[in-house]
């Protein structure tokens, strides 16, 4: 099939997306899954409407190919098609919509009041846990196993600037400090990082230092850090992308991301009882995310427990993406065009 052919839709497959679309509850669902990945909890939740029925509105979307479904143990998650002729026209019915219309306004606090009450339970987790977290961690793959191999993918350095964002106990910046000039950690729990601090002083590692601070919104400026890690932090997060991107944001030309977390999993207690968001990251999908961020996907490694069949142990997996030239220069235009814009309007107001 041609690329002109994949790009459009013949008048059954339109006709059809079409009729999905045009129910009121539909075209909802359609607004709150852009941007957003919801499952049916989370609609039922927002929408008011009973399982059975949002589950036949969800089974009419995805047939239609408008959106689409992932499974995570036994969550089911949406959202809206990407890549297809369908996805487009979804994207085009979502962008035609008021936003200012009352209905999906309310839908959208509504979606804004779910998404803050899992990050609170996430950060509930976290602050009862603070200065567990490091035996948490040894419960799964042996730790110095996944340290050593973080060493060896991200490499000896130096770094100029090595940011670790969620950086709960600070051990990430113990690991890699003696390789970096300046250290610099952030976490939004206040607990976490007095445990962080604690530590780096106790090590004498003055150089490292943490921060309160949004790994989605950083202090930094674009090619601040030539180095970033993002280690057991994506499984806790709505929009893993959103921080892959601010990763690449803050990023040298030829920089590193090391990302490390689970592979795909069942083990649903992690989710209940230690607020994981998601059971583990498929690596296609990390693949996907780094390239939409300007990010080449360099090497994966897969570290599996050490006993076949051991259930109670989780695969850890390590990806190691690089800022691309490309990127860099697609970023440095933006900017210089904005601040062109700002400077032609102080010339005008003058």
């Amino acid at each position: 099939m041609s690329d002109a052919a994949d790009k459009t839709l013949s008048l059954e497959p339109a006709l059809s997306a079409l009729r999905a679309a045009g129910e009121s509850t539909r075209l909802r669902i359609l607004a709150l899954l852009s941007g957003r990945e919801l499952n049916v909890k989370d609609l039922t939740q927002i929408l008011g409407q009973s399982q059975p029925r949002l589950s036949r509105h969800l089974k009419l979307l995805s047939e239609a190919g408008l959106i689409e479904r992932f499974r995570e143990g036994s969550w089911v998650f949406f959202r809206l098609a990407e890549g297809s002729a369908e996805a487009r026209l979804a994207a085009s019915i979502v962008a035609g919509l008021d936003s200012d219309d009352s209905v999906l306004q309310l839908d959208a606090a509504r979606a804004t009041a779910v998404q803050k009450a899992r990050a609170e339970a996430a950060q509930n987790y976290f602050k009862a846990h603070a200065r567990e977290w490091d035996r948490i961690r040894s419960l799964h793959v042996a730790e110095a196993q996944v340290e050593q191999a973080m060493m060896d993918a991200l490499g000896q350095g130096p770094f100029d600037l090595l940011v670790d964002l969620g950086t709960g106990t600070g051990r990430i910046l113990e690991l890699f400090a003696r390789q970096a000039d300046r250290a610099l950690g952030f976490d939004v729990s206040h607990e976490m990082l007095s445990y962080a601090r604690m530590k780096l002083e106790g090590a004498g590692l003055a150089h490292a230092q943490v921060r309160h601070g949004d790994l989605f919104h950083l202090p930094l400026a674009d090619g601040e850090a030539d180095a970033v890690v993002l280690h057991q932090v994506l499984h806790f997060l709505e929009e893993p992308a959103v921080a892959i991107a601010e990763a690449a944001r803050v990023l040298e030309p030829g920089g590193k991301l090391l990302i490390v977390d689970f592979a795909p999993h069942e083990l649903e207690f992690l989710r209940e009882e230690q607020a994981h968001r998601r059971l583990g990251l498929a690596s296609d999908q990390i693949g996907r995310w780094c390239d939409e961020a300007g990010l080449d996907l360099k090497t994966h490694r897969d570290l599996a427990p050490g006993e076949a069949g051991d259930e109670s142990k989780l695969t850890v997996s390590l990806w190691l993406a690089e800022k691309s030239q490309a990127a860099a220069s697609e970023e440095k235009s933006k900017s210089a065009a904005k601040d062109g814009t700002a400077s032609s309007v102080e010339e005008a107001a003058a």
